[in-house]
């Protein structure tokens, strides 16, 4: 039975025109059906929605996030990649599949509260999350009301081995306690993800299962190859970690001679169908190879901040010709999953890679990153715009908040201003997921009891495998910040040379 609704009264969005003219949305079975000024035409039949004293705009698209990761939310406060991706499968892993799902559930439903409604997920499993699991983190977003890409990270090199020399360098103790990695492993990986395609039973233009294999020095050419074949087998998505830090730059350039991108752009990776991961070390030679390839960046600059991975040069993505989207990264690295608070960042964080106020992101840039550029990056071409065709994804802010009195600049106001407590509704789909400011399908008291459950469950499970991380810590770290002082093309810190305690790497040590 057809659904028509029809939303007057609202100010809708015109980033790049800096403006908010008032404008009806006439919504037939969830697509948008006509846009037009005030008092358009709608049959007697259509629900109407009074959206006055609200703004308007496209729901935000998170185009890089870890929805594993909602209940490690403010877990430390000095926190880098290499400490990360080393301790985290031994702090957080043995998830249930329960577990797994809540985990998700929670990121969904906050995205939405806070006027995000697609995601990028790249979600984790030893050696790769199971169908089952997969199919369960999949139902999460459909119960949270959201979209998503579904993205398992593969990888069949460990840690350890991807970064030249640090297993040597480690006592022989510690040695021991490094993964050793499975010759089997890229087969029986790619058997699993094979497997998870094929059975993937959720509505692809809701939620859709991508690829991730998850750093390209944690993969071997094998394992890159194949997992390339299952996108295009499969008509699908791919991301992968790509320079990141500065940590994985300088792994890639040991191993192959040349850059993470210009790797996998030999072995024929590389098309608008991938798109890298926050992109901090990039220089003009890899995003030209992205750009020719129609291939797209996520850019998650609170993410790399509270990790220290550096400040990516977003303007000369843009520049270059490759496709920016805007990303939290998960909740280990960033705390939240407020992509308000991820487009302050990406534009604030433009403004001091260079004093020429010319070359800094503008806010309506930065709108296109979190919407447009979003949806080509997750390959849902159905959103990212309120115009007819689209989907009707749309967040309601009220003007009743202090954020937008008075309204001077629409598209400022938003990336500079807004923080997601002005948010009063969204919609996906032409009906309410949020509703004056609470989620349609959750009880939050009962889902607060759960994760504090979930939390301490994880905690007793992980107790004595965090003991072996902490001991691991210190001699890992030692020396990925004795590689970090090295030279590379390009640099992404603030400060360099760096202040580091390792006086044979060439710098005094000087007190924090």
């Amino acid at each position: 039975m057809t659904h028509l609704t029809i939303i007057r009264g609202g100010r809708l969005l015109d980033a790049a025109g800096r403006a908010a003219p008032f404008k009806d949305i006439l919504v037939k079975d969830g697509a948008i059906l006509e846009v037009g000024e005030p008092g358009l035409a709608a049959p007697a039949e259509a629900e109407v929605v009074d959206a006055s004293r609200h703004l308007m705009h496209p729901g935000l698209i998170n185009s890089h996030t870890h929805g594993s990761g909602a209940l490690t939310r403010g877990y430390l406060d000095r926190w880098n990649l290499e400490m990360l991706l080393m301790a985290a499968p031994r702090r957080f892993g043995n998830q249930s599949a329960e577990i797994k799902y809540l985990n998700t559930y929670l990121g969904a439903v906050e995205m939405a509260l806070k006027g995000c409604t697609v995601a990028y997920d790249l979600t984790f499993g030893v050696p790769v999350a199971t169908t089952e699991e997969l199919i369960a983190m999949g139902q999460a977003y459909r119960d949270a009301g959201i979209r998503a890409v579904m993205a398992p990270m593969l990888s069949d090199i460990s840690f350890y081995r991807a970064i030249p020399g640090l297993v040597e360098s480690l006592p022989a103790d510690l040695q021991r306690l490094s993964v050793i990695d499975a010759a089997d492993a890229t087969d029986e990986v790619l058997r699993l993800m094979g497997e998870a395609l094929a059975a993937w039973p959720h509505d692809r233009d809701h939620v859709k299962l991508g690829v991730a294999p998850t750093i390209p020095t944690h993969c071997s050419d094998a394992l890159m190859r194949g997992s390339d074949r299952l996108v295009r087998d499969y008509d699908t998505v791919m991301q992968s970690h790509v320079g990141e830090s500065k940590v994985q730059v300088l792994a890639a350039k040991e191993f192959w001679g040349k850059s993470m991108v210009a790797h996998i752009d030999e072995l024929g990776l590389i098309g608008p169908h991938f798109s890298v991961a926050h992109g901090v070390w990039l220089d003009d030679d890899d995003m030209r190879r992205l750009a020719d390839h129609g291939a797209s960046v996520s850019h998650n600059a609170g993410s790399n901040m509270r990790l220290g991975a550096g400040i990516a040069d977003s303007r000369r993505m843009l520049e270059l010709g490759v496709n920016l989207g805007i990303g939290t990264d998960g909740a280990t690295s960033s705390d939240n999953q407020n992509m308000y608070e991820a487009m302050r960042a990406a534009q604030q964080v433009s403004c001091v890679r260079q004093p020429d106020h010319r070359l800094w992101l503008s806010a309506p840039e930065v709108i296109a990153a979190a919407t447009a550029g979003g949806a080509r990056l997750t390959g849902f071409s159905h959103v990212g715009a309120i115009e007819p065709g689209k989907r009707a994804d749309i967040v309601f802010l009220t003007l009743d908040h202090p954020n937008w009195m008075p309204v001077n600049d629409p598209s400022n106001q938003l990336v500079l201003v807004e923080d997601a407590t002005a948010v009063r509704h969204v919609m996906v789909d032409g009906r309410f997921i949020v509703r004056d400011g609470r989620h349609l399908a959750s009880d939050m008291a009962a889902l607060a009891g759960k994760a504090e459950a979930a939390r301490e469950t994880i905690a007793s499970l992980n107790q004595a495998d965090m003991a072996v991380a902490e001991r691991l810590e210190e001699a890992v770290t030692s020396f990925c910040r004795s590689l970090s002082a090295k030279p590379y093309s390009v640099e992404r810190y603030a400060a360099f040379p760096c202040r580091c305690e390792t006086p044979e790497a060439g710098f005094a040590a000087t007190p924090a």
